[in-house]
């Protein structure tokens, strides 16, 4: 799988949630509903993503795959987990 000159935009609606897109490709082609989810996007940083970059919780593979068949991936925040929560010391 080639590179892609990715932007890397974070919505305004929710924490966390995060779109990538090739920087090629036309915002406005993205879908309605997806751009009413993200809110306003504001870009976050533009990189170079190959199979071997490093990302923090997504395999670059994967998203270059979702680009590839969708033209974006949507990254969505994690997961609540209770157990992580700890309560006075």
């Amino acid at each position: 799988m080639k590179p892609v000159l990715c932007t890397i935009y974070k919505g305004s609606r929710e924490d966390a949630l995060y779109l990538y897109v090739a920087k090629s490709n036309d915002l406005s082609q993205l879908p309605e509903e997806l751009m009413s989810r993200m809110g306003e996007l504001k870009k976050v940083m533009t990189l170079i993503l190959s199979t071997d970059r490093k990302l923090a919780r997504v395999k670059a593979e994967t998203v270059l795959e979702e680009i590839e068949k969708n033209g974006y991936f949507l990254q969505l925040p994690p997961e609540f987990d209770p157990a992580v929560i700890t309560y006075g010391s």
